[in-house]
């Protein structure tokens, strides 16, 4: 028997993940939040009077599939456009046939557009008149948030709706369901899939039906049937066919995951800040990124209160560029676990911005008279000069700062870890200048 054949498995050749694919929302898997007696949705599609929405979530979450479904719960018809192959012309002539249709015939036409955050400005606002008078019924479908990705004109004229990644007993129910359907699944091929087999395979997909469902198609076509033609897909069999855990990350979530890794690291919690980073590396991430970010927080987290974290996750990221992956991944938790435990502080940050802020408000300012440069200068010189602070044994009362802000503090230490020693030297050579040095 020829696995690979499909004439002979009797099967459709098109994708399982596709054929598979829900045509009634009675066969809709998952999304619970959404779907449910009496829901909106549920009411809205039932009643055939949904509008223009937008879908948002992982992959493999239903997306297409459930503007598939409202479509085919409507008497309207049904155009897909994929955001990244088409443009302002395949959107007009869209909706130029649509108005037709209406016109002519009475019937209402959706337009679903996959990957719709990759519309620019121009070409989403050539929907925008169809949107509002009714031409079409506009439904997008995309992996990003649209409240951050798409412009504001069309999410304002969207419902949107959030599906969520599937928990691992939604894939199973999918996996099952696709072992036993005889039409389009693998009913007539006599596959038997284990219970540790499909955990297995629910676990690696990462909530995302499609990879499951293509992780159990490979299985089911690469393995060999037994001696009485069953197709025995076990814990081994699963495993082979997903390799390891597939970390699918779309662009909000990527934010959201590094300001996990952030804000993880400025609250000292060392376990988070290794979860969401290696978390953030699995997932395709450069750990170049992770280092860059370490070293922004040694100077706005930590800052003074240990000076030598910044030197510390910098000669961390030198050594992982010298090393490389996977020894590297010692260096960068070395580094996470340095900055997490290191005490804090916000002040070298708070005085930056206290200066900048200074800065902006005093506008134009004079650089006192005897500090300005004597050899090259030529305004007046100051009647008092320069005192050099040497000769009073390192320090000595003198004002540094324009006339305006000449009694501006800027920096104001902490009592953590070594600012605590910053602090008691500032009030140190406060005392001894006000004495004329020591």
């Amino acid at each position: 028997m020829d696995l690979f054949d499909f004439s002979q498995n009797k099967v459709n050749p098109a994708p399982l993940a596709d054929r598979m694919r829900p045509k009634r929302l009675e066969e809709f898997i998952g999304q619970k939040h959404l779907i449910y007696p009496g829901s909106l949705l549920v009411r809205a599609i039932k009643a055939d009077k949904v509008g223009s929405c937008i879908f948002f979530g992982p992959p493999g979450t239903g997306k297409t599939t459930l503007a598939s479904i409202i479509a085919g719960a409507s008497n309207a018809s049904f155009v897909k456009l994929n955001a990244v192959s088409s443009g302002v012309a395949d959107a007009k002539k869209v909706i130029d046939d649509a108005k037709n249709r209406l016109k002519m015939y009475g019937k209402r036409t959706f337009l679903l557009l996959d990957e719709c955050h990759r519309w620019n400005k121009a070409q989403s606002d050539c929907v925008l008149a169809a949107i509002e008078d009714g031409s079409i019924i506009f439904i997008g479908s995309t992996t990003e948030n649209p409240n951050i990705s798409m412009t504001r004109a069309i999410v304002s004229r969207c419902r949107i709706f959030e599906l969520k990644a599937l928990t691992r007993e939604d894939i199973k129910e999918g996996l099952y369901r696709a072992v036993k359907d005889e039409v389009n699944g693998y009913g007539k091929l006599n596959v038997s899939l284990t219970d540790e087999a499909a955990s297995s395979i629910a676990w690696a997909a990462s909530g995302d039906l499609r990879n499951a469902l293509n992780g159990l198609e490979l299985a089911v076509l690469t393995t060999a049937p037994d001696e009485k033609g069953v197709i025995n897909i076990d814990l081994a069999a699963a495993r082979q066919s997903m390799q390891r855990k597939t970390a699918a990350m779309g662009e909000s979530m990527y934010y959201d995951m590094l300001s996990a890794f952030c804000k993880s690291l400025r609250g000292s919690d060392v376990s988070a800040a290794l979860y969401w980073g290696f978390k953030l590396v699995g997932s395709g991430l450069d750990p170049l990124i992770l280092f860059r970010r370490m070293i922004a927080h040694s100077s706005e987290d930590v800052g003074m209160a240990n000076p030598n974290c910044l030197l510390f996750v910098t000669q961390a990221m030198t050594a992982y560029e010298k090393i490389g992956m996977p020894e590297g991944e010692l260096t960068l938790a070395h580094a996470i676990i340095y900055v997490c435990t290191s005490p804090k502080s916000n002040k070298v940050y708070l005085a930056k911005e206290a200066a900048k802020r200074a800065v902006e408000e005093v506008g134009d300012d004079f650089v006192p008279l005897h500090l300005r440069n004597t050899d090259f200068s030529t305004m007046d010189k100051s009647d008092v000069p320069y005192i050099y602070p040497h000769d009073f044994g390192g320090y000595v009362k003198q004002q540094y700062l324009p006339d305006l802000v000449k009694d501006e503090e800027f920096y104001h230490p902490t009592e953590n870890g070594y600012e605590k020693q910053v602090k008691e030297f500032i009030e140190y050579v406060k005392r001894i200048t006000e004495k004329g040095g020591n």
